[in-house]
C-alpha cells in the first residue's frame, strides 16, 4: 500500500496527522537528516576558523553562503539522496558526510579539504547536538506556545468563575466549598511551576570524540585547545556544554526534559478527569456542536471525549516519556546503541503529549458551568456548616464542640437550615458571632476562595 494518513502504522501520522504536524520539522526522518547536515557544516566552518589548523585556511564569503544555503535550504530531495547513499553505507551519519563531499564537490575550497567534513567526529558528536537542538526548539516553537494556550484558557476561566461557590468533594463526599474558579486556579499554579521548569531544563552537547577525550583530535594537532573550541562551537549553538562524557552524551538534560513534560501531562491527566466528573454530574454542560454525534445509537449522548481523549493520550505519552527518561542515562561502559533506536521515538512521545494539550483545550473551549445544578447541590448541603461553627466554639471556649457537631450532622444528609440556625441561637457564644454563623450558607463559605482564584 502506498503510504498515506488512511494507511499509515502509527495514528500520529494518521488519524492525527493534521493536529501534530507542528512537531514534523523537529522530529521526523528528514528534519534528524536537515540537522546533521547542519552540524556538519557548522563543525567545518568552526575548524576553518581555528588558526591551529594550518591545512584549513578560513573559506571566502562566497564558499561560507554557500556553505549556508546548503543547510539552510536542505530539502526532502536531499534527505532522499542522502538516505539512497545509507543503502550502501549502512550507515545513517556517514551518508551525510559522504552526501556533503558530493553535493559539494564543484566548490574548490571545500574540495580540496573534503577530509575536514565529519573531521575527528564520531556519529555521537554530530547525533547527540541534533537531538540537543530538536528538543530545544521544538519546546520553543511548539510545545511552550500549546502549553500557555492551555494556561491562558483555565487562567481566564479561573477568574471568570471565582465568584462561583460550588460543593466540594474529598473522598467523593460532600466537603467544605470552594469555587469552580478557584479549583481552575490550583490547575494554573501548578502548570505554571512546571513551565518555569520547563523553560530552565537545559539541553547539553559535546563534540568531544570516540570516548570523550579528544584523542583523535589531539593525534593530529596537539597544540590546538580542542576543548574550549568544543565549548564555542556547542555554546554557539544555544545548547550547555558537557565537558565530561563517554562517546555518548549521557542525555541526562533529556531525561530531566521528559521527566517535566511527564508531569505537565500528570496534572492535566488529573484535570481531565476532574473534568469529566463535574460533566458526569452535571456542573458542567458542553456546548452542542451542529452535526456532532455522542452515540451511534443513544441520539441524546453529549460525551466528554476531548478529555478522555487527552487522558489515553497523556497515558501513552508518559508510558514513553518515563521510559526514556530511565532508558537513556544508562548505557554499557563507554557506548552501547541501545539509545539509537529509544531516540527516534522523542518525537512520538511529544507527538502524544500535544495531541493531548490540545484535546483538553478543545473540551474546555465546549464547557459551560451548570449554575442552577451547583447551587442545588449546596442548598442540599447545609451540613458542611458543621465546621465554621465547631470552630467558632472551640474559639470562645465550649468544650467538646467537635463532638457536638458530629452528633449533629455525621451521616445527616439532607440536614437542613433550621436545624443549624436551632443549634446556633441556642450557642453560649458573642450575639455578634451567633448573627455572623447565622447569616451563613453553604454557597457563602467559600473562605478566599475568590481572591486565590484571581491571584493566578
Amino acid at each position: 500500500m502506498e503510504l498515506s494518513a488512511l494507511t499509515a502504522l502509527s495514528p500520529l501520522d494518521g488519524r492525527y496527522r493534521a493536529k501534530v504536524v507542528p512537531l514534523a520539522p523537529y522530529f521526523s526522518e528528514y528534519a534528524l537528516i536537515r540537522y546533521r547536515v547542519q552540524i556538519e557544516i557548522a563543525w567545518l566552518q568552526a575548524l576553518s576558523r581555528e588558526p591551529g589548523i594550518a591545512e584549513l585556511a578560513p573559506f571566502h564569503r562566497a564558499t561560507t553562503d554557500e556553505l549556508d544555503a546548503v543547510a539552510a535550504g536542505f530539502s526532502v530531495a536531499d534527505a532522499e539522496a542522502v538516505k539512497a547513499i545509507e543503502v550502501r553505507t549502512n550507515h545513517d551519519v556517514k551518508a551525510v558526510e559522504y552526501w556533503l563531499r558530493e553535493r559539494l564537490a564543484a566548490n574548490p575550497e571545500v574540495a580540496r579539504n573534503a577530509q575536514f567534513i565529519h573531521f575527528a567526529c564520531t556519529s555521537e558528536d554530530i547525533n547527540n547536538l541534533c537531538h540537543g537542538l530538536m528538543l530545544s526548539q521544538s519546546r520553543a516553537a511548539v510545545l511552550l506556545p500549546a502549553l500557555d494556550a492551555v494556561i491562558a484558557k483555565l487562567r481566564t476561566m479561573a477568574h471568570a468563575l471565582a465568584d462561583a461557590a460550588m460543593l466540594a468533594r474529598t473522598h467523593g463526599q460532600a466537603a467544605t466549598p470552594t469555587t469552580l474558579g478557584k479549583e481552575l486556579a490550583n490547575v494554573v499554579a501548578r502548570l505554571v511551576r512546571h513551565r518555569e521548569r520547563l523553560v530552565n531544563v537545559p539541553m547539553p552537547g559535546k563534540i568531544n570524540g570516540a570516548v570523550g577525550n579528544y584523542n583523535a583530535h589531539l593525534a593530529a594537532y596537539p597544540d590546538v585547545d580542542w576543548p574550549g573550541l568544543a565549548r564555542r562551537f556547542v555554546e554557539g549553538l544555544g545548547l550547555e556544554f558537557n565537558t565530561h562524557t563517554t562517546q555518548i552524551e549521557p542525555h541526562d538534560g533529556i531525561a530531566e526534559l521528559c521527566d517535566v513534560y511527564a508531569r505537565i501531562n500528570t496534572t492535566l491527566l488529573d484535570l481531565n478527569r476532574d473534568v469529566w466528573g463535574y460533566v458526569s454530574i452535571d456542573y458542567f454542560r458542553q456546548q452542542l456542536r451542529p452535526g456532532e454525534v455522542g452515540s451511534s445509537t443513544m441520539p441524546h449522548k453529549v460525551n466528554p471525549i476531548d478529555f478522555e481523549n487527552s487522558e489515553g493520550n497523556i497515558g501513552i505519552a508518559n508510558a514513553l516519556l518515563h521510559h526514556l527518561a530511565t532508558k537513556l542515562p544508562v548505557s554499557r561502559w563507554q557506548r552501547d546503541l541501545t539509545d539509537s533506536t529509544v531516540l527516534r521515538n522523542l518525537g512520538t512521545a511529544l507527538g502524544h503529549t500535544l495531541l493531548a494539550w490540545e484535546s483538553c483545550l478543545r473540551g474546555l473551549g465546549k464547557l459551560e458551568p451548570n449554575h442552577a445544578r451547583i447551587a442545588a447541590d449546596l442548598d442540599a448541603t447545609w451540613e458542611v456548616l458543621a465546621e465554621p461553627i465547631q470552630t467558632v466554639m472551640r474559639r470562645h471556649g465550649i468544650t467538646d464542640a467537635y463532638e457536638q457537631l458530629k452528633a449533629l450532622t455525621r451521616g445527616e444528609r439532607g440536614m437542613n437550615r433550621d436545624a443549624l440556625r436551632s443549634f446556633i441561637v441556642g450557642l453560649a457564644i458573642p450575639d455578634a458571632e451567633k448573627t455572623r454563623l447565622l447569616a451563613l450558607t453553604p454557597a457563602t463559605y467559600t473562605g478566599l476562595a475568590s481572591t486565590l482564584a484571581r491571584a493566578v
